[in-house]
């Protein structure tokens, strides 16, 4: 498998999804519900997918898609599979907010390899080979620096659509990173927030039983910038395709500022 042509591959579709994204959000955008919990998805949403979905396939038409509003898109329990998050922050979009990114990751075996996000509005892309670093568009590499302030740290939150709002230790590692935190950012956007947790604008992630779409991409690339990411209770954590929403709860900052932001958990 050569990563550096499917890097090319879903680069390219991701910003070209990106333009579509933007365009539209200059006239009307079509919204309607989706599930039962608050959900909702647009036009723009389908219409990046069918884009990702044609680019991807046409590129590698022998690996599966797992698509945000498609589903699984191929057979299942092969070697290569593609997640695909068309509109990170579609909820953003439906109130007029510019805070939204295209997501797309390739794992081995569910496992990520490759993690491109795409931000529309700023025209900028970060992509991440694994073992290779992660890197702006124009090749410069990310490896953010660290430095603590006295008045907390700017942390980004969060946690999957099947939550329910009363979920008791969803409250508990509020109230602890609301007390402790110098801000704590609840973007709706968690590909946005990966992005600038790999950049070093914020100092970390807290994730419970966040969605398993978009998760892989961002981690990849959070990682491969030098950032650490663990499960809440400080073991080891990868994000696979694989497992339940349990197994998708972590904690993401530099490695100098983990160690302080664990302790805040626990």
């Amino acid at each position: 498998m050569d990563l550096d042509h499917a890097r090319s591959v879903a680069v390219e579709a991701a910003e070209d999804a990106g333009a579509l994204l933007l365009e539209g959000m200059r006239g009307t955008v079509g919204i309607r519900a989706k599930g039962v919990a608050g959900d909702v998805v647009t036009d723009l949403d389908l219409a990046s997918e069918k884009l990702l979905l044609e680019r991807i396939l046409t590129a590698f038409p022998s690996h599966s898609v797992i698509a945000e509003e498609s589903g699984l898109v191929g057979a299942a329990g092969g070697r290569w599979t593609w997640l695909v998050d068309p509109l990170d922050g579609t909820n953003n979009v439906a109130i007029g907010l510019p805070a939204y990114v295209v997501g797309v990751a390739l794992c081995d075996d569910g496992r990520p390899v490759l993690g491109v996000v795409h931000d529309p509005v700023s025209a900028q892309t970060w992509s991440a080979i694994r073992g290779r670093g992660a890197v702006t568009s124009s090749g410069v590499r990310l490896a953010p620096s660290y430095s603590p302030s006295p008045h907390g740290p700017v942390l980004a939150w969060t946690q999957g659509y099947g939550v329910s709002r009363d979920d008791a230790t969803v409250r508990a590692l509020r109230t602890a990173l609301e007390l402790n935190a110098r801000r704590l950012l609840q973007l709706w956007a968690p590909l946005l927030s990966w992005a600038m947790l790999a950049r070093g604008d914020i100092d970390g992630i807290v994730g419970y039983r966040a969605e398993a779409v978009d998760l892989p991409a961002g981690a990849l690339l959070a990682r491969e910038a030098g950032i650490e990411i663990r499960s809440l209770d400080g073991g080891p954590f990868e994000a696979c395709i694989d497992g339940s929403p349990e197994d998708r709860s972590f904690v993401a900052a530099h490695p100098r500022a983990l160690p302080g932001l664990l302790s805040v958990l626990r």
